[in-house]
């Protein structure tokens, strides 16, 4: 039975707490081991306050609040229908509660009762490679047909295809926000998060209302993405990148990290096979190998996704059909020029341009950095 904030002294002590700069649950972790809730600490006395380890910023703002900003938190609250759960309620999820710096308290947009749900994070580079999109969707559809919940972080590229891909799917997502739920960020996702939202998941931040994306918030959103999840899956990233913060701290915390491999001709996956080699990551190939490694079961059938017929399109040349499979079938996974492929096929550069068209407007190619192509699965 969830017991979110019901009272408005309940709801003004978690939003009070929640504008409290760098306060965490570790701060008073005594307390809570005693009962404690956040009512009751924001009605210690100023000297039992100061016997904690807080930082004097939040320290400052817990003894002397802005009480015109409390009411306009309250006043949003009412308004927006987002929910509070507090560390320490029954409501909380569980897999937060051991992580380092726990957040006091979280705002929920959607359905609180999703947090407590077995997740796995999906996250990667905000700018992607289109089979990184494809196998970003794929998987996350596939792994919500057997029960899971998919977690990131509503950013551009991988996280936006994990979610979609786990709405598409029928299944639930939750997106974890490093500013606070009056906007959405990026506002190009804005639809996006309408259906997070409302179709069973949850946007979720620790941040309260006019907290702006700065980037010293992401590292903090990422921690709670890992802590949220069983494991994380890493689809793609850029060297010293958020989604590699977010493997870090996942490995921290006692979770398992999964990374999808790839061309070792593409940038972005070097930096996942470095976590491979310095053991800090387990190389997986497909959603069963994810559900095995975590003793879940495959429940239902995967996604079945939609492909283009491989036949050759209507309106070619006559005597071009033989070579347009010639090509495909020199075309690989890894990219490749031009007269890479003159070599590798002996037809003409020109004709081998005109097809690579033709395969790039049927989604068969993507034209990469250099003037190189590489094939789609």
């Amino acid at each position: 039975m969830l017991q979110l904030p019901q009272s408005d002294a309940d709801r003004r002590a978690c939003l009070l707490i929640a504008r409290a700069p760098s306060l965490h649950a570790d701060h008073f972790e005594p307390l809570f081991r005693r009962g404690a809730s956040l009512t009751d600490i924001v009605a210690l006395p100023p000297d039992e306050l100061a016997q904690f380890a807080l930082p004097p910023l939040a320290l400052r703002w817990l003894r002397s609040p802005d009480s015109q900003q409390l009411d306009s938190d309250l006043l949003w609250l009412e308004r927006s229908g987002v929910s509070l759960v507090a560390f320490g309620a029954n409501d909380y999820p569980p897999a937060l509660e051991h992580i380092d710096a726990p957040p006091l308290v979280l705002y929920v947009r959607g359905d609180p009762a999703v947090l407590r749900t077995t997740q796995l994070a999906v996250v990667g580079s905000r700018n992607p490679t289109a089979q990184g999109i494809e196998t970003a969707t794929r998987f996350a559809g596939e792994l919500v047909q057997s029960g899971l919940v998919i977690t990131s972080g509503l950013a551009l590229g991988i996280d936006a295809a994990a979610h979609q891909g786990a709405l598409n799917a029928g299944g639930a997502t939750i997106a974890v926000c490093g500013t606070g739920l009056d906007a959405v960020y990026p506002a190009v996702h804005e639809a996006l998060a309408e259906r997070i939202a409302t179709n069973g998941g949850a946007l979720v931040s620790e941040f309260p209302p006019g907290t702006d994306p700065h980037r010293r918030n992401f590292p903090r959103r990422n921690r709670v993405i890992s802590g949220l999840a069983r494991a994380t899956l890493v689809v793609e990233a850029a060297h010293a990148s958020g989604s590699l913060i977010t493997a870090r701290l996942a490995g921290a915390q006692g979770r398992e990290v999964f990374v999808i491999p790839g061309s070792i001709y593409n940038p972005l996956a070097h930096s996942c096979h470095q976590l491979v080699r310095r053991g800090m990551a387990e190389l997986v190939t497909s959603p069963a190998e994810i559900l095995a490694d975590l003793k879940l079961p495959f429940q239902k059938q995967p996604v079945t996704q939609i492909r283009k017929s491989a036949n050759p399109p209507s309106g070619l040349a006559d005597g071009m059909d033989k070579e347009y499979e010639i090509l495909l079938d020199a075309l690989g996974f890894e990219p490749a020029s031009i007269d890479a492929l003159v070599d590798r096929t002996g037809l003409p550069g020109e004709q081998i341009a005109s097809l690579l068209l033709i395969f790039e407007l049927e989604g068969r190619v993507e034209p990469q950095p250099g003037g190189h192509y590489c094939r789609l699965s």
